[in-house]
């Protein structure tokens, strides 16, 4: 392989074919990694404010110390990373539909290394998010757990799947389903790569007691202008 571009690691999963790749960037002569999915590009590491602000806003949101955190969706890894750097930040779980993704971490193939694994108060779980969110997510059925935050960002947008089957996840029924497995005054983050959306910031209304839409934006040096996207922060009570 050329020092230009090397594709690490590529799979047949039940979602398509996966593929881990560093290439130089040309422009900035930089290292990046990227995951794609099919012909669709999931992720970049030249791109990781969005993921970051996931954490970040969700969880400047919670109260106390001695949080109990699930991440859905890996990937490259930067929301759980970010999740991590809160101190209060006790326990966090990542739940992982594609065991190649958990590979690629424990394997330290990622521009991350091997962070995550080896922080004690992470657990890389492997499942399909919205089916253990129906069914609960707390790994012993037996135990009524909790969360104080619900950190989400594995679909493009509330409207754009990954899977058709993750749909039903944005309406009342999932976000019920949320909302029950929070602490009071938990925080549920969701990721999109669209604007603002204020008939699903209604929607989202419907179940939490209070919904912000915060406008992310970040420097673009293929545009030389910005990106942006949103992640909606939602709280089970007012405080």
């Amino acid at each position: 392989m050329s020092r230009a571009f090397e594709e690490i690691d590529h799979q047949s999963t039940p979602l398509g074919e996966i593929s881990l790749r560093r290439r130089l960037e040309p422009v900035l002569q930089v290292d990046i990694w990227e995951v794609k999915l099919g012909d669709e590009f999931l992720m970049s590491s030249l791109f990781t404010a969005s993921e970051e602000a996931v954490a970040r806003l969700g969880l400047s949101a919670c109260v106390g110390d001695h949080l109990d955190v699930v991440v859905g969706g890996l990937g490259l890894g930067y929301t759980a990373v970010t999740a991590l750097a809160d101190d209060r930040v006790a326990r966090l779980q990542v739940i992982e539909a594609l065991p190649e993704v958990i590979g690629w971490h424990r394997d330290g193939l990622v521009p991350l290394g091997t962070q995550l694994t080896d922080d004690d108060r992470c657990t890389l779980r492997q499942g399909d998010f919205f089916a253990l969110v129906d069914r609960g997510l707390e790994v012993d059925a037996d135990q009524a757990r909790r969360f104080d935050a619900i950190l989400v960002d594995i679909d493009h947008t509330p409207s754009h799947h990954l899977h058709a089957s993750n749909a039903s996840f944005y309406g009342p029924g999932g976000f019920g389903r949320v909302r029950d497995q929070l602490l009071p005054g938990g925080v549920f983050a969701l990721w999109s790569d669209d604007p603002p959306d204020a008939d699903f910031e209604a929607l989202m209304g419907e179940t939490f007691a209070s919904v912000v839409a915060h406008v992310v934006s970040f420097p673009n040096h293929y545009t030389g202008g910005e990106s942006a996207c949103t992640v909606y922060v939602a709280l089970t009570s007012d405080r």
